[in-house]
């Protein structure tokens, strides 16, 4: 059994950060380098693929880490989840499975598991608390991710139990900022609205359409908040519960499109595809627990949104020279 002591890691601790080319895993990464961490590890999906046990397994053994965040995970929006079911189940579970099992054999000190808002019933009471977890149906859209990221929660509280590992979950909301996946098929909703508008604008386009209705309702939590919160948790909290990682605010869609559309310079006509899906009605976290530790999101989702815009048609632009 390890006890957890609250304070600040060493900055000489070996960190591995599972994911870290991704939207949270390269967040994370930037964020304990500039706390000053000194021995940070991590390998591309070309040269460690997560879902190998066996190379999971040498690799931990090989770095031997004192602690882990696990931000790898594969992900996508409505169109991808639904469509490829099996694909985000198996992947996300032969994921965490691989990662936590090596990790406990090795002993790391402290995990942090990042999972989704999407764990929660669709029809949760509104803001959502953590124990709404298990209470009623998914939504249908996304549950093989849901039921993925559930099983790695119940995974964590398992070691805590059977190993006495300080190990924690963390279940943020809505993500975005930079380095998000900005594909037509696979993105979320705000990186697919920015690339919509972002082409408008340069093609001359007078309309947009967006899917749905525009009525659903998303907290929007900037990717360096996450990410500064990620080291707060691991610096802070432990308990078998999960903690909610968010703003504890949420707009529409529709208000979210109108902030890109805004950002974008877009000045023409916005419209809505009611035949295709909205996903779940709304959806924000209740996040006292986590003021409770006392950390709170600071980055505004208007100036989130531009310094997205910024990042994405830099990115854009250096690949369309």
């Amino acid at each position: 059994m390890t006890t957890f002591t609250p304070g600040p890691l060493d900055r000489d601790d070996r960190v591995w950060v599972a994911g870290h080319r991704g939207l949270v895993g390269s967040a994370v990464w930037r964020r304990l380098r500039a706390a000053g961490f000194t021995d940070l590890v991590g390998l591309p999906s070309g040269q460690l693929d997560l879902r190998d046990a066996a190379r999971v397994e040498e690799f931990v053994a090989a770095t031997r880490p004192r602690h882990v965040v696990l931000a790898a995970a594969r992900v996508g929006g409505i169109w991808a989840n639904a469509q490829q079911p099996v694909d985000f189940l198996s992947d996300n579970v032969r994921i965490q499975v691989n990662v936590l099992d090596a990790a406990r054999r090795a002993g790391v000190e402290r995990l942090l598991l990042l999972g989704s808002s999407c764990i929660y019933p669709r029809l949760a009471p509104q803001p959502i608390p953590e124990e709404a977890l298990l209470t009623g149906p998914l939504e249908r859209t996304n549950d093989a991710y849901a039921i993925a990221k559930i099983t790695g929660i119940l995974h964590v509280q398992a070691v805590r139990r059977q190993y006495g590992l300080p190990w924690i979950s963390a279940m943020p909301s809505n993500l975005y900022g930079p380095g998000d996946n900005f594909s037509p098929t696979g993105s979320h909703v705000l990186p697919a609205l920015v690339r919509r508008y972002d082409e408008a604008v340069r093609t001359g386009a007078p309309t947009v359409t967006n899917w749905g209705t525009g009525e659903p309702r998303r907290e929007m939590l900037h990717v360096d908040d996450l990410a500064d919160a990620v080291l707060h948790l691991l610096e802070h909290y432990d308990d078998d519960l999960h903690v909610n990682v968010g703003t504890g605010t949420d707009v529409t869609i529709r208000e979210l499109a109108g902030l890109v559309a805004s950002s974008t310079g877009f000045t023409g006509e916005t419209r809505w595809d009611d035949s295709k899906p909205d996903g779940t009605p709304r959806k924000v976290l209740d996040v006292g627990r986590l003021h409770a530790t006392g950390w709170r999101a600071r980055i505004g989702l208007a100036e989130g949104v531009e310094s997205t815009v910024a990042w994405y048609r830099e990115q854009a632009g250096a690949v369309r020279v």
